[in-house]
């Protein structure tokens, strides 16, 4: 966790309360200068003009320093927001994946030779917008910001990146290591501070071209009217009330595991957590004792801890407000059928945990089954059919992920194209890899992040045209 003191960044350990670090806030005047600098990078660097093999170079090379310190970024990130190591080490794996995949993309994709028309040779290049703002959350800090830095520097922009002001520690450490790696000075810079002052005035500056967002709903909304009135493209990658569905003739083993891991896997603090569990009638009573017994037997510990399988909430306030939605539930006639409470004892006492919580006896209609809880809160509802499924899962503004549950391929593929959602899961879940797309439907964002079109994003289609005219042009044809 970490709070803002005046002019510092206060970081906290979330599992103990101890104080890691104290970072400065970046001041307006240092924005700006950022931004300068930044531009004078792009421009001067030779970055934008390095031939596309040689640029994949660097960041292969980006990728080599983060495999060098793969341990010491994990438990950096286990004590800057209380993920278990295991699940940190996981992300910087995944940080390393994502620049080797780009340096891939970035040698070797392909525009178009258009069809022609008349006398002459079309086709299309990608150019860079410059300077793209990276704006990261909390939850997957090193994940999530080498998901945005490393296509939008394949795709030769210069990067100005702010981290959360939850998680501030990783960033820095990515733009350290992409310097020695080589990458010109400048070209990937940190600013530091809360989002709704340095986030703000980075996203309304008039020498940002391009904003990359990942975070709430709310937020995304505020930065899209900025953008909107400036006329620079936006990718959003928001919230997430994700639905996890179990048919009857689901393999129950397999998704009562997948169900439990989709939502109580990172503490319920991702954007695709399985948080709406809907189970066919006829099973709901069964599957769903099952649920509550493998989520009271989840072992709660310290986040290096052996056997770890969750670790405390991301700070201190952020558990108030999973406990101020739990809350909520029971007020509107929720039945907490587990945890519902922070634990208790020594190992709990000075960190911000809170319990595995399954709720059932709301309606799909009910506020804590449309909004994100974005912790270890799962709410199950129990289906008729098909059409009663659609439109119970479809019934809310977000569109992010799903999961579906059973044997039937015929049912699979209906529901899959039924659901709105981003991504669809089919007998597995949360399951992502840098290759394949990811974004999301309706008020979960807008574009698409990963695969070859995630270094598209950050570029714009020029069109080019080599007339081959036996004739002078003519006003008239």
């Amino acid at each position: 966790m970490a709070s803002t003191h005046a002019a510092e960044i206060i970081s906290t350990n979330p599992a103990n309360g101890q104080e890691i670090a104290r970072i400065a806030t970046t001041t307006p005047e240092q924005l700006d200068a950022a931004v300068t600098r930044a531009w004078h990078a792009f421009h001067h660097s030779g970055w934008k003009s390095l031939l596309p093999h040689k640029r994949a170079l660097v960041l292969q090379a980006i990728a080599d320093g983060l495999a060098a310190e793969k341990e010491s970024l994990a438990r950096l990130q286990m004590q800057d927001n209380g993920k278990p190591l295991g699940e940190c080490r996981g992300m910087v794996e995944s940080a390393i994946g994502t620049f080797r995949y780009y340096a891939g993309v970035c040698e070797t994709l392909e525009t178009d030779v258009t069809p022609a028309r008349g006398d002459y040779v079309s086709f299309t290049v990608l150019e860079p917008f410059g300077v793209v703002a990276a704006i990261t959350p909390w939850n997957s800090p090193i994940m999530n910001d080498a998901t945005k830095v490393a296509p939008a520097l394949a795709a030769g922009n210069a990067v100005i990146l702010k981290p959360s002001e939850d998680s501030p520690l990783l960033a820095p450490e990515l733009a350290r290591i992409a310097l020695a790696a080589g990458l010109p000075q400048d070209m990937l810079q940190v600013v530091q501070g809360r989002g709704a002052d340095v986030g703000a005035a980075l996203v309304a500056h008039p020498g940002i071209r391009m904003i990359s967002f990942t975070g709430g709903t709310t937020s995304g909304r505020a930065i899209a009217r900025v953008a909107g009135d400036r006329l620079v493209p936006a990718a959003l990658e928001l919230g997430g009330k994700s639905p996890h569905v179990v048919f009857a003739d689901a393999n129950r083993t397999h998704a009562v595991a997948a169900v439990v891991a989709g939502i109580f896997g990172s503490a319920g603090q991702s954007c695709v957590a399985g948080s709406r569990l809907f189970i066919e009638q006829g099973i709901y009573d069964e599957v769903l004792e099952q649920v509550v017994a493998r989520a009271k037997g989840l072992r709660l510990a310290q986040p290096d801890a052996e056997g770890v399988e969750m670790g405390p909430l991301a700070s201190f306030h952020h558990r108030e407000r999973v406990a101020a939605f739990v809350e909520r539930a029971r007020a509107e006639g929720g039945r907490v059928l587990c945890g519902g409470a922070a634990p208790t004892g020594t190992d709990f006492d000075g960190g911000a945990f809170y319990l595995p919580t399954v709720i059932d006896g709301l309606p799909a209609s009910a506020a804590s089954c449309q909004e994100e809880a974005f912790g270890p809160v799962l709410v199950a509802l129990p289906f008729k059919d098909e059409a009663d499924l659609v439109a119970q899962a479809n019934g809310t503004a977000f569109g992010l992920a799903c999961g579906i549950w059973t044997e039937n391929f015929q049912r699979a593929w209906r529901m899959g194209r039924a659901l709105e959602a981003g991504s669809v899961w089919i007998n597995t879940y949360k399951q992502s890899v840098t290759s394949t797309p990811f974004g999301g439907f309706k008020n979960s964002g807008i574009g698409r992040e990963k695969g070859i079109d995630g270094l598209r994003l950050y570029a714009q289609v020029k069109s080019m045209y080599f007339g081959l005219h036996a004739q002078p042009l003519s006003v008239a044809k």
